[in-house]
């Protein structure tokens, strides 16, 4: 097949090197964006890291994970051979020792089998993470390598990604929609593609989150040619900041509050594209009706954002043809999220501006590439799928996620209830970090006590010293072939190669060791159909019918751009059955949701006060006077990742807390203060960056923080719980299907400390019983 841009995956050079061109996905991680790579390989070992200006997309551009992969591949700390640890002996640094593959596998296969004689496989649970290639294997290494129901996500309320690409599943039958930056191989300049004039960037700044699949440099090519930005936001961001752009800078968690007031004025100044309500949307009438309930008024006072710059954003966004939101990580980490979402997916639909050029993208929920994820559940029968855990009380989260729920999954393990997990296996997933779990501590207590724990990563973090038994290193993007699927298959942009250039040590893919260990463990599945990994890869483009072309053609494209389909609800694409319309129990865009009126939810969007707040919490308001947030990304790190890289280190060395000026001189703060968030819930400490970005009823703390250079034996853990936002979030303060947590936005306190280590329990607050019940259940 006919290339689609000028690339050549590898190029000798004069001086004995190669260059080879792949795609990055992780790890080192990032978000499956896939940013186009020059690695310069000398004899076997990476010499220098450049941009790809051939890839169509990056440009050339890359962050400075990427530009440090030569210190990341070599340093002394990561670990390049299994190793294995007595269970007794967990928590021990100097208790590692190294093993050849064959002996880990050996062990594996002897473990499953005794978990499986003893407690059956739904006993073992396979925990994921986020972001990282790991994404699209920890579903066959549960369902179709170890025959287990069990894949948890360990953050409360599964609140990363899911409860938006499960939104938009309930209320349109799509896939994750996304901004349209033009999916060509020529990109905006494509006569198809029309430039967006607004976008908003909501809950999101993609400058340095580059989430799931987008890379946030295209919004600078937009601005460029005109594009302006709306940024929803608690801070001040560049790009709000940038000449003609605009902020709302709102109360952390009340995204659903303000997205009510938006429609308000669309509906009732009649600023609505008659024609898509009229023929494709379900509910307008019920919705218009919803709206009213939230004047500006209310909404200013519920959101600190002033009635006339919600106005006057409104006017903006309905005007704009095309317009388009994208949507954040700060609608899954609210409580109130799934409504938060609702709303804005109906904004978008009431302006017309689903899947349009320049406006939001949509595909199939399972396309290219993706469906062998989800498609290796045929391995298990339908009486251990019944098995998972905390499916059968929640069955809207049930409907579109193929996991357990995760806080029924820590009652469980707490409880035995309904039965008794006995083996884990952490897949890429440092979740004992404040990055994808709450209540991190008692996660920790409850993993302690499995028979059996594996776990695969680069590096040592505090959540393999603490609880594993068998470490298995893993390779980085450059050490593997793979896809990148941008959107983790549920949107039909575009897909990259990521292509071997060397290898260091003894380490695997996530991909390898998936074979590997299913011909051994479970040779009754798909693994032992193949020879090598190569031939998987392959039949998964042979699978693929838009996609003619065979694994070393792939390599040589780098990166393919499907054809390119606008207003699929028109011709007939998005439905099951063919017929015009979208995949709904309707037909319509649903902005009264048939699904949520079935299970029992409001059909359509409200506000709901988020639970620990100073208005829902009056009595504690003084106690707690402060907002606070996390979350934000930074270009050093990706999560928990890469601190112990001296280069990324450098340009964060502390975990630092966000306050205003204002905020800070009330506390007698300075910049570069150490200073403890607390709340009744936990605490850590931070060092103050005062800035006035932020709003001074709020502060903002990182996340993923750990310190690589402190003691590892437990309880310590390299420090992991010094600085640790998630231990400030409650267990289980769901929404009403099942998804959404409050890290976005929870009541909090801040004082003035020596350092990191100062830990007093001085003027700080003890959970109040009256909010627990119920082994942390939150009411």
């Amino acid at each position: 097949m006919e290339k689609q841009f000028d690339h050549e995956w590898q190029t000798p050079q004069p001086d004995g090197s190669t260059i080879f061109r792949t795609c990055a996905w992780s790890p080192p991680g990032d978000h499956p964006v896939g940013c186009g790579v020059e690695l310069h390989v000398k004899e076997g070992k990476l010499v220098h890291v450049e941009g790809d200006e051939t890839h169509p997309i990056t440009q050339g551009r890359l962050c400075p994970r990427c530009l440090a992969l030569k210190d990341y591949t070599y340093d002394p700390q990561r670990i390049i051979y299994p190793m294995k640890r007595d269970p007794a002996k967990r928590g021990m640094p100097d208790a590692w020792e190294q093993i050849s593959w064959d002996e880990a596998y050996e062990i594996i296969q002897e473990r499953v089998a005794d978990i499986e004689e003893k407690y059956g496989r739904e006993a073992i649970i396979v925990y994921g993470g986020t972001g990282r290639e790991a994404c699209m294997f920890y579903y066959p290494m549960a369902f179709s390598v170890l025959n287990t129901p069990n894949l948890c996500y360990a953050q409360s309320g599964w609140s990363c990604y899911g409860p938006r690409s499960s939104v938009a599943d309930y209320i349109l039958g799509a896939g994750y929609p996304e901004i349209d930056t033009g999916y060509f191989p020529d990109r905006m300049d494509n006569p198809e593609y029309e430039l967006t004039e607004v976008a908003v960037c909501w809950g999101k700044m993609p400058l340095w989150s580059n989430g799931d699949g987008f890379f946030g440099h295209s919004l600078i090519d937009m601005m460029k040619r005109g594009t302006k930005i709306i940024c929803v936001d608690p801070r001040v961001t560049w790009l709000g900041s940038r000449k003609g752009n605009m902020t709302l800078q709102l109360k952390p968690g009340t995204d659903a509050s303000l997205a009510l007031g938006i429609l308000n004025v669309i509906i009732n100044e009649d600023l609505y594209d008659h024609d898509f309500v009229e023929n494709w949307c379900y509910g307008f009438e019920e919705l218009a009706e919803r709206v009213n309930e939230y004047p500006l008024e209310l909404v200013e006072k519920q959101t600190w954002v002033p009635a006339e710059e919600i106005r006057a954003a409104a006017r903006i966004m309905a005007n704009a043809h095309p317009m388009c939101i994208l949507w954040g990580l700060a609608i899954d980490q609210n409580k109130n999220g799934v409504q938060a979402g609702h709303a804005i997916l109906s904004i978008m639909a009431i302006t017309g501006n689903i899947d349009v050029p320049g406006g939001l993208t949509v595909g199939d929920p399972s396309v290219r590439l993706g469906h062998w994820c989800t498609d290796s559940r045929q391995y298990l029968s339908d009486e251990i799928w019944e098995k998972r855990i905390g499916v059968d009380k929640w069955p809207a989260f049930a409907a579109t996620m193929a996991s357990t729920h995760p806080d029924e999954t820590l009652e469980t393990l707490e409880t035995g209830v309904p039965y008794a997990p006995k083996m884990a296996w952490i897949n890429s997933s440092n979740f004992v970090s404040a990055t994808c779990s709450d209540q991190n501590q008692r996660w920790y207590k409850a993993l302690l006590p499995m028979e059996f724990t594996v776990a695969t990563d680069l590096y040592m973090n505090p959540t393999i010293e603490g609880l594993a038994d068998l470490f298995l290193p893993m390779s980085t993007f450059a050490e593997h072939d793979g896809f990148v699927i941008p959107y983790y298959m549920s949107n039909n942009v575009w897909l990259g190669c990521m292509a071997k250039a060397f290898s260091t040590g003894d380490t695997k893919s996530d991909l390898e060791i998936c074979y590997e260990v299913g011909r051994r463990v479970t040779p009754h599945a798909n693994w032992s159909k193949y020879n090598d990994v190569t031939e998987w890869l392959e039949e998964q483009l042979d699978d693929e019918p838009l996609l003619p072309f065979t694994w070393d053609e792939f390599k040589e494209m780098g990166v393919y751009f499907p054809p390119m389909t606008y207003r699929k609800y028109e011709k007939g694409m998005l439905r099951n059955d063919g017929e015009p319309g979208f995949n709904t129990v309707s037909g319509k865009f649903e902005l009264y949701s048939v699904l949520y009126d079935a299970w029992g939810e409001d059909p359509m969007p409200y506000y709901e006060e988020p639970t620990y707040s100073q208005v829902s919490k009056p009595e504690l308001a003084e106690e707690y006077p402060l907002m606070a947030t996390s979350g934000a990304r930074v270009s050093a790190f990706f999560h928990s990742e890469q601190r112990q890289i001296a280069k990324l280190r450098a340009l964060n060395p502390d975990p630092e807390v966000e306050i205003n000026p204002v905020t800070a001189a009330k506390y007698g703060i300075a910049n570069g203060d150490w200073v403890q968030v607390y709340n009744m819930f936990g605490k850590g400490n931070w060092r103050a960056r005062v800035t006035p970005t932020i709003d001074e009823r709020t502060i903002h703390c990182q996340h993923g923080w750990w310190f690589p250079e402190e003691e590892g034996s437990a309880p310590n853990l390299y420090g992991v719980f010094k600085s640790n936002f998630n231990l400030l979030i409650p267990h289980f303060n769901v929404g009403n299907l099942g998804f959404g947590c409050p890290a976005k936005g929870i009541m909090a306190n801040i004082r003035k400390v020596d350092s990191k280590e100062d830990q007093n329990e001085e003027n700080f607050q003890q959970i109040p019983p009256v909010l627990i019940e119920n082994h942390g259940r939150i009411i």
